[in-house]
């Protein structure tokens, strides 16, 4: 079946009505709504860019795991939940929880008590310029791509069951998107990201309960699929006995360190949402906060991929569901989980569940033109272009850069559309951005011996070893354009290789120069090293408003956890 065939079909069977297309407005108006109301609160470029440091703990900690919940978390993971199975949890229990407890309890200190406005201005602080010139570029690369990715699938989401030309949905879209954040900035991308938390849950949470159900439980999905598909750990120990085509010792190193903690410690677009709490305490406790309900997400997000290639087996064929495929001929796992609401939402319900959707992919691109836009304005166009100029100019620059950004995004869009699974395409980004920087942080919060010499070169050597590795391997016909020495199973292992080579490489020539470099003096880093920081009093506090007990319970679960899924 060739892809316009299902969309046909799927038109068919959504059927959508007058109350499906009126649930989709009143979230259009709303979120430009939003925009319109906090712009009357700009007035400098910190409310804009910033948030002038002044959101409550709730809404951080909702906005921090709803950063995350764009098309990589939703769409991304239903299409690995039915390409790996329930490994695919590992991004949860393996690749998310211990790196938001480090966070919390070793690195917010340095990134709020700084004062810095973004992780590259904190880069040249403990470095150099040179360091944060770097870090701004890429990651300013990575927050388009990752922009990019939200829209395509926004857009093909909109093609399919709306019928809407593609080209279309996508200006659409990012047009709406442009609107809110261009009037309100960084604090109306936050306060959407809260409602789309809630939107998420409310419009797939009955999705979940019903396809479980027609599955027979799971107990039931477990009788019909092979047994790699449903144990997080038991087929780990070697890439050829399961899907995701890898080791344990890969997942571990590759996601559980080297991306993981690159991601949600690095990342500016996740660590944005803490440094715009209250206070340090609000700071702190944001990502811990957010790790309560992120350590719940695979229930909403992964289970249902796992359930709709169960239903294909055979045995539950009668059912009716099928994933759509390619113009190849293999599954198009993108579209699961919008085949799974087709297949069974009813009217109403049905607009409920495609709102969520369609919030999801917004936010999410909203999420990284607000990151993207503050990294611009303040570590590119202030630090090396323009400076001293009046707030007023720094504000405009970064309205513009804003639609600079939506615009970037919708080139990057396209790109996406060669790959079959999206989130394969994300982690791979992550790998040359995130995973590198992470041996950077680590060892410049770690080791006062670090110097601006060594971060910058260890930055440019951990991307180069990431390109010359994803250009050596091949996976699922990517890589390989230097040339296909290696084939890896699929693109998530070599995303997770890519990630390691150049976090060692990245450690190993930063270590080599900057023992051959002259460190900053004590007294200049004071405040930015762990061994020359005062650390956090909590005497006058309650446990269970303390980030140490708190993230050690939330370890312990999660412990738990993988073991009951082993």
């Amino acid at each position: 079946m060739n892809i316009l065939c299902f969309n046909k079909r799927l038109i068919a069977v959504m059927k959508l009505h007058f109350a499906d297309y009126l649930i989709i407005s009143l979230y259009f108006i709303f979120v430009i709504t939003v925009g319109f109301i906090i712009k009357k609160k700009i007035r400098s470029s910190n409310d804009f860019l910033t948030s002038s440091r002044n959101i409550p703990l709730w809404i951080t900690s909702l906005a921090f795991i709803s950063a995350n919940l764009g098309a990589q978390e939703v769409l991304g993971m239903v299409a690995s939940g039915a390409k790996y199975g329930i490994m695919t949890v590992h991004f949860y229990w393996v690749g998310a929880i211990f790196a938001m407890v480090f966070l919390a309890i070793f690195m917010m200190p340095f990134y709020y008590g700084s004062k810095a406005r973004s992780v590259p201005e904190y880069l040249s602080m403990r470095f150099d310029e040179k360091t944060r010139a770097l870090n701004a570029v890429s990651f300013a690369v990575m927050t388009v791509f990752s922009s990019g990715i939200s829209l395509f699938a926004l857009a093909k989401l909109l093609e399919i069951i709306l019928h809407w030309d593609f080209d279309v949905s996508i200006w659409l879209a990012a047009g709406i998107v442009m609107i809110y954040t261009f009037l309100g900035g960084l604090t109306s991308a936050v306060y959407n990201e809260v409602l789309q938390f809630f939107l998420i849950v409310l419009g797939l949470s009955p999705l979940v309960v019903i396809a479980l159900h027609d599955a027979g439980g799971w107990a039931n999905i477990q009788a019909n699929l092979e047994p790699q598909l449903t144990h997080a750990w038991k087929y780990m120990g070697s890439a050829d006995t399961n899907p995701m085509g890898i080791n344990f010792m890969s997942l571990i190193f590759g996601l559980g360190f080297v991306m993981s903690f690159g991601y949600w410690c690095t990342d500016f677009l996740v660590v944005q949402r803490a440094m715009i709490a209250r206070n340090m305490g609000e700071a702190q406790r944001t990502p811990v906060m957010a790790a309560i309900p992120k350590m719940l997400m695979p229930l909403i997000v992964v289970l249902p991929g796992v359930v709709a290639i169960a239903l294909m087996q055979p045995a539950l064929q009668s059912k009716g569901f099928s994933i759509p495929k390619t113009a190849d001929g293999g599954l198009d796992y993108t579209m699961t989980l919008p085949s799974l609401i087709a297949h069974y939402y009813p009217s109403g319900i049905l607009g409920v569940g495609i709102t969520a959707l369609i919030a999801s992919f917004m936010s999410g691109m909203a999420g990284n033109v607000t990151a993207f836009n503050s990294v611009f304005t303040y570590d590119i166009y202030q630090s090396y272009f323009v400076r001293n100029r009046s707030d007023k100019h720094y504000l405009l620059v970064g309205k513009c850069i804003t639609v600079a950004g939506i615009l970037i995004s919708i080139a990057t869009a396209y790109v996406a559309k060669s790959f079959n699974n999206i989130n394969d395409l994300l982690q791979l980004v992550f790998s040359f951005v995130n995973g590198p920087l992470f041996a950077t942080f680590l060892l410049g919060m770690f080791w006062k011996r670090t110097t601006g010499h060594g971060a910058f070169c260890g930055l440019l050597a951990g991307t180069i070893a990431a390109a010359l590795t994803h250009g050596l391997t091949i996976a699922e016909g990517k890589g390989g354009w230097i040339a296909p020495l290696f084939e890896i199973k699929s693109g998530m292992g070599q995303a997770f290789i890519v990630a390691s080579v150049s976090w060692i490489a990245n450690f190993v020539v930063t270590i080599m120069v900057s023992l051959v470099t002259k460190p900053k003096p004590p007294e200049e880093l004071k405040g930015l090293v762990y061994s020359l920081t005062a650390k956090p009093e909590y005497h006058e506090q309650k446990w269970y408003k303390r980030v140490v007990p708190l993230g050690i319970i939330l370890l312990l679960i999660t412990i738990i956890l993988n073991l009951v899924f082993f």
